[in-house]
């Protein structure tokens, strides 16, 4: 596979660099290349964090040609890296091999909900029936979705941060969808919907390549009650399926403490992806870490990757919770490491 045709999750993206490096954090893009090839892409965040100097974070890669190559990558990281500390949250790598390879285990996997985007018949066939039936009342309903490119004051945003301290959760602010927006022209878009003239929901999708990632949502209580957010989704996933966009990341799956969010997401027939955990790799710990027993990882051997999620339950409250990044005080195997401090949006 050509890693230009390759689906690059937002924190591999070059948007994603552009508006990171304009609001401030260090980040720049390594590339493992041969005569003949490119063998794996990433992009690292720097931050200095005082008497621990730099320290680098690489989410979500290296994007890789082909699977086995990130096990190779793990053994030559270091070449690239000029010796700094690194907060590693990798993509298919098993924890037996990162313990090999001298990391230490941070935080267990998390689980992410990707949708595959697919033409329209075949994504309603693999909607969960409950899920399709909610589409179809919206459908029925008043409702007018109109589509246009973020742009700074827009009122999700200020109910996002309202939304955030309100629930106490964490996730990256919404000032980087603006910065975004600024950036990459027409690559933040906002799915708005009107019920008989009143603003009931919304949400921000940003793209980036063959992916797309639903960043922002937020519903009323009248957009529950006739299902607007099933219906926002939904011409999202027409319209970006229409672009050439190939998958649309729904962030994290919180079975725990947003269960209705939860089935949310998976009733759209996305896929459970099983993250491989966050790890540190640092010279002073690195033998220590070859040595631990992978019970502290909370892994048990290996990763589970794109398995189809059940969604027996009735979805509650889509726009509850931030659907991107970060959730509210997840639990152990919630966690995730993509907003601890490197990302200052």
């Amino acid at each position: 596979m050509n890693i230009s045709d390759a689906p690059i999750p937002l924190f591999q993206s070059p948007e994603f660099a552009r508006t990171s490096q304009a609001l401030g954090t260090h980040v720049r893009t390594h590339r493992w290349t041969s005569s003949m090839d490119t063998h794996a892409v990433w992009q690292v965040q720097s931050r200095r964090f005082g008497p621990f100097g730099w320290v680098d974070l690489v989410s979500r890669g290296p994007v890789v040609r082909k699977p086995q190559l990130r096990l190779d990558w793990l053994q030559n990281w270091r070449d690239w890296h000029g010796g700094r500390p690194l907060v590693f949250n990798p993509v298919d790598t098993c924890a037996r091999a990162l313990r090999g390879a001298g990391f230490w285990p941070l935080m267990t996997p998390a689980s992410l909900a990707i949708l595959p985007l697919h033409p329209t018949q075949i994504m309603r066939s693999e909607m969960h029936p409950k899920w399709r039936n909610r589409l179809r009342r919206a459908e029925g309903e008043d409702i007018k979705v109109t589509r246009y490119p973020l742009k700074e004051k827009h009122w999700l945003l200020s109910a996002e941060k309202a939304q955030m301290k309100a629930r106490k959760y964490r996730g990256i602010s919404p000032q980087f969808s603006v910065a975004f927006s600024e950036l990459n022209p027409d690559l933040a878009q906002v799915f708005e919907a009107k019920c008989k003239g009143e603003i009931v929901a919304a949400i921000i999708v940003l793209r980036h390549g063959k992916m797309a990632t639903w960043q922002i949502g937020h519903s009323t209580k009248r957009g529950r009650q006739v299902n607007a957010m099933n219906l926002l989704l939904w011409r999202a996933m027409e319209w970006l399926q229409s672009r050439g966009h190939t998958h649309l990341d729904l962030g994290i799956i919180n079975e725990e403490d947003t269960p209705g969010l939860a089935r949310f997401k998976l009733g759209t027939g996305a896929c459970r992806e099983r993250q491989s955990g966050t790890w540190l790799h640092c010279r002073s710990l690195a033998p220590i870490a070859r040595r631990l027993p992978l019970w502290m990882a909370g892994v048990e051997g290996g990763v589970q990757c794109g398995v189809q999620g059940d969604t027996n339950d009735d979805p509650q409250e889509p726009g509850q919770n931030h659907p991107g990044t970060g959730t509210k005080k997840p639990p152990p195997i919630q966690a995730r490491a993509d907003s601890i401090g490197f990302s200052r949006g």
